[in-house]
């Protein structure tokens, strides 16, 4: 058919049979993700200090971040002082993230929190064409607390507020964001996968180095940015 290698071509029949087995193994990881999300329900919460963080019109307590919400996902951008472009796979991630009305009624709300300067933070937002709300923890602990230090990694934060109290729920980082991103969900459903070095293919499907197929952080200000 073509130089590349390509799945066995099978009669009708075979391949729903293949599909139905298939199936079952994603009902599966469906009622799994299910009771997942049921015991993350059952989870108990931490309570938090008071935090003041950078925003865009100046400083903010965390309680008013929320907003009139009492739930409130944060995602912690990494962030590299002085560089003009920050990390493509936060800056891709991110970028997903065009229509959040829907969270309205869910009572919660979904924003940045970066370690950069909030002036700096609020540029890169522009140059990147960012549509959430960004946050700066540069002069605060709130950062390094919720497993986000200067220097570190990405992560998720989910957080609950009783009054102006407020409480740590939930927190993921590397792969455990996936769950929350649809690039990935798209890109598994189609026959070459990811095209990464560590994925599970057949011989001779097209396999390119881990990141290698990823967005950068330019390709983003070009799909979304100010100049766009």
């Amino acid at each position: 058919m073509t130089a590349k290698a390509v799945p066995p071509v099978v009669d009708a029949e075979t391949w729903q049979r293949r599909l139905d087995d298939l199936r079952a193994r994603e009902k599966a990881a469906t009622r799994e993700l299910d009771a997942i999300a049921a015991q993350r329900r059952r989870m108990p919460m931490v309570e938090m200090p008071e935090y003041t963080l950078d925003g865009e019109e100046g400083p903010v307590r965390l309680a008013e971040v929320f907003g009139d919400r009492t739930q409130l996902i944060v995602y912690n951008h990494m962030w590299s002082p002085g560089k003009t472009w920050q990390c493509s796979g936060c800056t891709g991630f991110t970028s997903q993230f065009t229509r959040l009305e829907f969270l309205d009624a869910y009572d919660a709300k979904f924003v940045i929190v970066t370690q950069g300067p909030i002036d700096e933070t609020l540029a890169y937002k522009r140059r990147v064409g960012n549509r959430m709300t960004w946050y700066s923890t540069a002069n605060s602990p709130f950062g390094s607390d919720v497993g986000a230090p200067p220097g570190g990694g990405f992560a998720v934060n989910v957080f609950l507020r009783d009054g102006d109290t407020v409480y740590r729920t939930w927190h993921t980082e590397g792969r455990g964001t996936e769950q929350l991103s649809h690039s990935f969900a798209l890109i598994d459903l189609l026959p070459y996968g990811r095209q990464e070095e560590w994925q599970d293919s057949p011989d001779g499907w097209p396999r390119s180095p881990t990141y290698s197929r990823w967005a950068t952080s330019e390709d983003i200000a070009a799909f979304y940015g100010a100049e766009a």
